[in-house]
């Protein structure tokens, strides 16, 4: 998912523009561009809360252990959350 700045990328999902004739979007098109900019949300701030971690702010590890460490760090946030 990425906002406006990917025109032309197929590889991603974004949110439908304004129609360049002034027109307001579609009901169903305006729906999905809530539910777009609500689910960007909600991955963006995962990303600040894992950047605030010292392992992911000081990362000098190879690159194929990103994951690993993400989810090391995610799982027991998800945890705490829980109860």
């Amino acid at each position: 998912m990425a906002d406006g700045g990917y025109e032309g990328n197929p590889a991603v999902i974004m949110p439908y523009r304004k129609r360049r004739d002034g027109q307001p979007l579609k009901a169903w098109q305006e729906d999905l561009n809530v539910t777009h900019r609500k689910v960007r949300a909600r991955v963006e701030h995962a990303l600040a809360r894992m950047k605030l971690s010292d392992i992911l702010r000081d990362y000098r590890r190879a690159a194929s252990t990103l994951g690993d460490t993400a989810s090391g760090i995610a799982n027991p946030h998800n945890i705490v959350l829980t109860g």
